[in-house]
């Protein structure tokens, strides 16, 4: 913790920052949420809630806002048609729960022995079938209005390739901005939810319902973010110069996660990761005091009660959303590949090649594997696919150095 009491703390400088933070993240923040069809101002109060308790779980020493995670949009949207919200939120909760585990795994045997078991080669083609899954979905939104969504889409590349400094780090806030102005202009914005809402409301929260079909369909999707949280808590400590991996702990920052993600689950809302672009904020202004996302937490909270908000975020036309995710889609995707790349995968060995092969046909193809109530389909089981083969099929020796 720092050594400044909380009176010192909480200037005015610290408080802009905070704020400046949360709207680095809430274009993604809220994002998700609109896509799977829940209340945005539940999202922000979890997120805000399990910032919070990250920052606890932590000893208040790693500078990071969680927000709604991008790679459970698909696994949610399915699971929603096949189990219901109810159910699929059973399904969240375990998947902070398997946060949990993977966190006593990590404290008793060490990192690398998660990345044995969760290789590249695994992880690559996972993440790869989160962006593809979601392909036709955002090409259905978009052709409400190609017009609307092309200028969402080509603003969103023109920030992430031309934009600098701050601005590049809010490519999804900028487009939804300006594709909203454009389809306020030609009258294309429906302001009802604005009219209807209350100035002060309670967030729409969801009880969960148990569901094991709904908890085995999700808790293999949790790889993917969870070898993504180890990245983001290297590159973190990277432009805070510490080590988190060492202290507090790779295995407190993991379990801050996942309870996290459990608590979003008993309220209704998405499951939480850290966030990149909060990173390259960081890396920006050279701001590395925690206190000051723990004001972005608190400033998301008393958002999700503003009912205004919530109303207006449910304005923003389907295609000024598609516009974004056919981009967004397609980067998660080329981050699948880029995992490999990164990780040096030898995609000459026929083993590796076996393992992406049968993982994105298996995704892809919509296998299913039922026996009587239970079942197993989609990424999940193609994840579950992958970790198996790479347990069983001969590594060569080249790949076990």
């Amino acid at each position: 913790m720092s050594g400044k009491t909380l009176q010192e703390q909480l200037t005015f400088k610290n408080t802009v920052l905070g704020v400046q933070f949360l709207f680095v993240a809430f274009g993604a923040t809220v994002l998700v949420p609109l896509l799977v069809g829940i209340d945005p101002a539940v999202a922000l109060f979890t997120a805000g809630i399990g910032t919070l308790l990250f920052h606890l779980i932590t000893k208040g020493q790693v500078p990071v806002f969680l927000g709604s995670s991008f790679a459970f949009i698909a696994p949610i949207i399915e699971a929603t048609r096949l189990y219901g919200w109810p159910g699929t939120l059973s399904g969240i909760i375990a998947v902070g729960l398997v946060y949990g585990i993977v966190s006593t795994l990590v404290k008793l045997r060490g990192i690398t022995f998660v990345e044995r078991l969760f290789p590249a080669v695994v992880v690559g083609p996972i993440i790869l079938l989160i962006g593809l899954s979601l392909a036709s979905t955002a090409v259905d939104m978009a052709k409400t209005d190609w017009a609307i969504a092309v200028v969402t889409l080509f603003t969103a590349i023109i920030v992430v390739i031309f934009g600098k400094k701050m601005i590049k780090l809010i490519p999804i806030f900028i487009a939804i901005a300006v594709g909203y102005a454009v389809a306020l202009t030609w009258g294309k914005v429906d302001y009802s939810a604005i009219q209807n809402a209350d100035w002060l409301t309670l967030p729409q929260f969801t009880t969960p319902k148990f569901s094991w079909q709904a908890i085995l369909y999700m808790v293999p999707v949790a790889i993917a973010p969870i070898i993504e949280h180890v990245g983001d808590m290297y590159a973190i400590g990277g432009v805070c110069d510490k080590n988190f991996i060492e202290k507090p702990g790779l295995h407190r920052t993991l379990l801050g996660d996942g309870i996290a993600t459990a608590l979003a689950g008993f309220f209704g809302g998405v499951p939480n990761t850290t966030y990149s672009e909060v990173t390259g904020a960081i890396t920006l202004t050279k701001v590395t005091n925690p206190f000051i996302l723990r004001v972005s937490a608190i400033t998301a909270i008393v958002f999700a009660f503003v009912g205004k908000i919530s109303g207006f975020l449910k304005t923003i036309p389907q295609a000024v959303l598609g516009g974004i995710m056919l981009l967004l889609f397609g980067m998660i995707a080329s981050i699948g590949i880029k995992t490999m790349i990164d990780s040096r995968t030898n995609m000459a060995e026929t083993r590796n090649q076996v393992i992406v092969s049968i993982v994105l046909t298996v995704g892809i193809g919509g296998a299913i594997i039922s026996y009587g109530t239970f079942s197993l389909a989609g990424i999940g089981l193609a994840a579950t696919v992958g970790i198996i083969l790479n347990l069983i099929l001969p590594k060569t020796k080249e790949e076990d150095k």
